[in-house]
């Protein structure tokens, strides 16, 4: 018996020793070794549950990587296989799965062929010292355009308040990073990206960032005695979550706004620029960076975010722009004769609204067209349109609702330092209430609703207005947020094809501006000037609860044959737009902006 066990227990070992001789069975057609032992395919995706920890617990469950913590909308970053994505999605408590959308910034991305980011030989990226008795700045004109000029010599030039920008990053000349008086006004950085692992200090190799932060604070002086910049003394938090070719991902940029909501005490974080987006493949409230975008909104932040620059066609607005609570900004510009306001337009490349939930977009437009700003020598736009450089190497014209971004949250700058006690929504409702419609001779509307908002920007209105209540109204972003509550804007469209706009019993307001017929042209010889508030300033953001609170059955968007005047949406007899919407998918790459030519 003992011999026996002897022997089977040495037959064992040989076969133990003989196991990684004996090949394992191939396919018959290719040979090659089945699936199960090829190592599994990982991808970046973002788990989201009831909390960051039961989003963790159920990624360890399914094996997988979490890589990031991203508590502002209750996720996390995690590497998955596709069989661990499916897994998480079929167990019965709710997980969502969103694939790690990329985004772009503003004007696209190089083009091919460009080096490894870095200076150019040359070009140091050292600091430049304040300098007191520094020659006169370039004129930059738009802060006469908004009246921003008029508040400078008030002695209202935004300081105290802090504006965060999550951009490319953050290129430090003495005009961005040093006030009127010289003081270092940079308060924070901070980067998410791979690169600032390799470069260390935070720096903008793609010039974007560098350039919307000198639209906003500038503090350059010219000849004539003008600030460049809107608001000229405010305080700057410069995040960088996009990669020197201008590209980026939704993780990236939620860690970035987590990050924001984390500092905004520390820094006092009033205003967030958001001069990126992206196509709006779910309804506003299912898109993570949407989520993520109100919340920083709840928490006392006011975001103002670009509409785009895929117009002038209608249903144009992007992501974060398609969130109902945050600020919209469209382009208009001053044709190339600053001094002459009979000729300003908006810029044909301005997104239109109104978005697909109805709600109107932008809410207002600021100066867009051939804005000049400060560029590093070395950034990628730069060399990419050499054309654009302006007299000095440091200084670029760009066009775009990026620009225009820049210039509404330096206003807002000014208004919160004149009355630091607002709140997001009264922000919100000031500076539309405010704003200047462009209106024809006889006082109608120049543009529709759905292309200008409430009109061009007044920082020097915006400061002196007095309303609060006009904006967001009837409206639960707590409730929103934790998904009780979702709603829908005014807007509509009919069997011809114009959209129009609703009051609150449902009926549909008429005439020029309430309207727009998708043919319609651009209009021109009009004045900004200040007129009657759209709709009395009952439209803002007034939404409506979403039918039984849940998005339309079978992942279409609109229902057929429904109306809107009964409180259903879209009376065209057919969907709208031709293509669904799924809330857990994000599987196109997404931009915000391409690059266009001045005007």
């Amino acid at each position: 018996m003992q011999t026996g066990n002897h022997r089977q227990w040495i037959l064992g070992l040989i076969i133990l020793l003989m196991l990684p001789l004996i090949p394992f069975a191939t396919s018959t057609d290719s040979g090659s070794q089945p699936a199960v032992n090829q190592p599994a395919t990982t991808l970046s995706y973002i788990v989201q549950a009831s909390s960051a920890e039961v989003a963790t617990r159920y990624v360890n469950l399914a094996g997988g990587e979490v890589t990031d913590t991203l508590s502002i909308i209750n996720a996390v970053g995690a590497l998955l296989t596709t069989e661990q994505s499916e897994w998480l999605q079929s167990q019965p408590e709710q997980i969502k799965v969103f694939d790690n959308g990329t985004l772009e910034i503003s004007g696209g991305k190089p083009k091919k062929g460009r080096p490894k980011p870095g200076p150019v030989e040359g070009m140091g990226t050292e600091v430049e010292y304040y300098i007191p008795d520094a020659p006169p700045a370039i004129e930059t004109w738009y802060p006469m355009l908004v009246g921003a000029a008029d508040l400078h010599k008030q002695g209202i030039t935004g300081k105290g308040v802090t504006i965060a920008v999550l951009d490319t990053g953050l290129w430090k000349s003495p005009t961005t990073e040093f006030d009127t008086a010289g003081k270092q006004r940079i308060l924070a950085q901070h980067d998410v990206t791979s690169t600032g692992e390799f470069y260390g200090d935070i720096d903008d190799w793609n010039g974007h960032g560098t350039h919307i932060t000198s639209v906003m604070i500038s503090s350059g002086r010219t000849e004539a005695g003008h600030y460049q910049g809107i608001a000229p003394n405010a305080n700057v938090v410069a995040v960088r979550a996009f990669e020197p070719d201008g590209s980026g991902t939704y993780l990236n940029v939620i860690r970035a706004l987590d990050w924001i909501v984390s500092q905004r005490k520390n820094h006092n974080i009033r205003i967030l620029n958001l001069s990126f987006g992206a196509p709006a493949t779910s309804l506003y409230w299912n898109d993570p960076v949407n989520q993520a975008v109100m919340a920083v909104w709840k928490s006392g932040i006011i975001v103002v975010a670009a509409a785009g620059n895929s117009g002038p066609d209608p249903m144009t607005i992007g992501v974060p722009g398609n969130v109902p609570y945050v600020i919209t900004v469209g382009a208009m510009t001053d044709n190339f004769t600053p001094g002459d306001r009979s000729d300003d337009k908006m810029a044909s490349f301005s997104a239109a609204g109104p978005t697909i939930e109805g709600f109107v977009k932008p809410e207002l437009v600021a100066p867009g067209g051939h804005m000049l700003g400060q560029m590093p020598p070395y950034a990628w736009l730069l060399l990419d349109h050499p054309d654009h450089i302006y007299e000095a190497d440091d200084y670029f014209s760009m066009s775009g609702t990026s620009q225009a971004t820049a210039v509404v949250s330096g206003v807002l700058a000014l208004m919160l330092q004149e009355d630091p006690r607002l709140k997001p929504d009264q922000a919100k409702c000031r500076v539309l209430a405010s704003a200047r419609a462009a209106l024809r001779n006889d006082g109608t509307h120049a543009y529709s609703v759905f292309q200008q908002g409430a009109g061009l920007v007044d920082a020097a209105a915006a400061v002196n207005e007095t309303v609060v209540d006009c904006a967001n109204r009837k409206m639960d972003i707590k409730n929103e947020i934790k998904g009780q509550k979702h709603y829908f804007g005014p807007a509509g469209i009919d069997a011809n094809e114009v959209y129009y706009l609703v009051n609150d019993a449902g009926i549909r307001l008429l005439g020029p501006g309430y309207e727009w017929d998708s043919e319609a042209q651009w209009s021109g010889d009009a004045l900004w000037q200040q007129g009657p508030i759209w709709n009395q300033g009952k439209l803002w953001g007034q939404g409506k609860l979403w039918p039984e609170g849940k998005a339309w059955p079978s992942g279409k968007l609109w229902p057929q044959g429904k109306l809107w005047g009964t409180g259903k949406l879209w009376g065209t007899g057919k969907l709208w737009p031709e293509q669904e919407f799924e809330g857990a998918a994000l599987e196109q790459s997404v931009s915000i902006n391409t690059w266009v030519e001045s005007e």
